[in-house]
């Protein structure tokens, strides 16, 4: 592992004697950077999925509910050999 030594000097030197010039450690600071929006980005596009889907649960729930309180289960509202309207 690599320690640096970096001063004001627009240059960061590294203990093997590599040299990297500011403009590339810039470069590096603005990708890092970048890349830490898009993840907060996605975490906040994750969690009001996540919502929705509780939503969407809690909606299918309730509907089931009214199902069983109504009596109906499965295809009992449809009669088997009736044909649908469009026919």
């Amino acid at each position: 592992m690599h320690t640096t030594a970096c001063s004001k000097v627009k240059m960061c030197v590294l203990q093997k004697g590599d040299v990297m010039d500011e403009a590339r450690m810039i470069d590096i600071e603005i990708k890092l950077t970048r890349q830490e929006d898009l993840l907060d980005e996605l975490n906040k596009t994750v969690f009001r999925q996540q919502q929705r889907l509780d939503n969407l649960a809690e909606v299918i729930a309730g509907l089931a509910r009214r199902l069983a309180e109504a009596g109906i289960q499965g295809n009992e509202m449809l009669p088997l050999n009736e044909k649908p309207p469009h026919y």
